[in-house]
């Protein structure tokens, strides 16, 4: 069983949906990122997001963005993103990475899959990555026994829908913003449709498949509400501003993400 699986298995035997944390890998440098998300783990993350900087993003809001710029210019490299996937998946929580497909290609897509799964790596997001262009990925992640984790939108046609609900393993990512990522002061009102067309999807697939929602939450109210209606509530923005709010103070950037992540993970709870 993957361990993405068995996390949302224990999140819905206590009855409630799974928090994921999103953090760039080299942010604010490697021991600092690595810091930043055992902190979110020791914290209440259920599953943690590495994310692997990229100087092309296409989703990414100004918030993520800064943080990868930061970490690219301190000369993080993709075999610094493994060493810290081994260093959060260590702790026994699922630990996947996010990154757009440019890297892997470049790396190498069988070499990126045997290191991802040697580091402890549970799967891949792959957001510029769709099924029906994925049949290497697809297939270097089935030899490494690691989980596809595709992305659907407010925008995808039912056919779409299906087609990503199949070709997925671990969750579904629905995206539930149209554009690029960011944390908002109020939750989007496509999230709640989109869960259900993909849950539908899901349903009529005769599949198991949890549905994770990223869509901007920030706080521990906005959580509960998205947990009220999805597996998984996604948060990564939120998690980056903190630290970038404390450039020059890393213990109180830290405490400051404790408390962050303790909010989240109480409103995941009490929804």
């Amino acid at each position: 069983m993957s361990t993405v699986r068995a996390a949302f298995e224990k999140t819905r035997a206590e009855g409630r949906a799974a928090l994921v944390g999103y953090f760039p890998a080299g942010f604010p440098d490697v021991q600092g990122g690595i810091d930043a998300m055992l902190t979110m783990v020791e914290a209440g993350c259920d599953i943690i997001e590495v994310g692997l900087p990229y100087s092309d993003p296409v989703m990414d809001g100004p918030t993520i963005q800064r943080a990868a710029q930061q970490a690219l210019e301190g000369g993080i490299r993709t075999d610094d993103v493994f060493r810290t996937v081994e260093a959060v998946a260590a702790t026994g929580t699922p630990t996947v990475v996010m990154t757009y497909w440019n890297p892997v290609e470049r790396y190498g897509v069988e070499r990126f899959a045997a290191a991802l799964a040697e580091a402890g790596g549970a799967g891949l997001i792959t957001p510029d990555l769709t099924p029906d262009f994925a049949p290497e990925w697809i297939a270097a992640a089935d030899r490494h026994d690691l989980d596809k984790i595709f992305l659907v939108a407010p925008s995808s046609t039912p056919e779409r829908v299906d087609l990503t609900v199949q070709a997925s393993r671990g969750f579904v990512y629905a995206t539930a913003v149209m554009g690029v990522t960011g944390a908002r002061e109020t939750s989007s009102s496509l999230g709640a449709p989109l869960v259900a067309r993909t849950k539908s999807a899901v349903a009529a697939l005769g599949l198991d498949l949890p549905v994770g929602v990223g869509l901007g939450v920030s706080n521990g109210d906005q959580a509960a509400e998205v947990a009220s209606y999805a597996d998984a509530v996604i948060v990564g923005s939120a998690f980056v501003r903190t630290l970038l709010d404390h450039p020059d103070d890393r213990a109180a950037g830290l405490a400051a993400l404790r408390a962050l992540t303790h909010d989240l993970a109480e409103g995941v709870r009490r929804a």
